[in-house]
């Protein structure tokens, strides 16, 4: 169990842009494993949804469900970042497939499935949990310019 340490004692390269210098996750060796993680996290969804026999035009059609958490975004950045960072971890589709899986509701794995699969595309892709300043910016660092919605 380590201490939390406060994020202004880390010094970046002067590479990085000043907006990502409160994410420590922006240096290159890290998002590097972090988007592997994702990888990892999107093909062993992907093999067990097969797994479940479930259909494969369900998971289409719910893939992109997790991102209605940004309708969070039209009560405001600090709302939005809320919303979306709470269906945009593990931790949510984890609980379900646990649920699933000590109550022996085989149904709901499906859905679990989905959502750690559209999570996982997502870190892969840069997208992550995002900060209550602007939408762009990320626990990786700004995918694109940071726009206050």
């Amino acid at each position: 169990f380590l201490p939390l340490l406060p994020v202004t004692n880390i010094h970046l390269p002067m590479s990085v842009p000043a907006q990502a210098q409160h994410f420590p996750a922006s240096t290159s060796s890290i998002l590097w494993l972090l988007r592997l993680e994702g990888l990892a996290v999107a093909v062993g969804s992907a093999f067990f949804y097969a797994r479940t026999g479930s259909s494969w035009r369900l998971f289409a059609l719910l893939w992109l469900l997790p991102d209605l958490g940004m309708l969070g975004y039209y009560a405001g950045s600090r709302w939005g970042a809320r919303s979306y960072n709470a269906v945009h971890t593990y931790l949510a589709p984890a609980a379900l497939a646990a649920m699933a899986l000590i109550f022996e509701r085989n149904s709901l794995l499906p859905f679990a499935l989905i959502w750690f699969n559209h999570i996982g595309i997502d870190r892969l892709l840069g997208y992550c949990l995002k900060s209550p300043n602007a939408f762009g910016i990320t626990h990786f660092s700004p995918v694109r310019p940071a726009v206050d919605v």
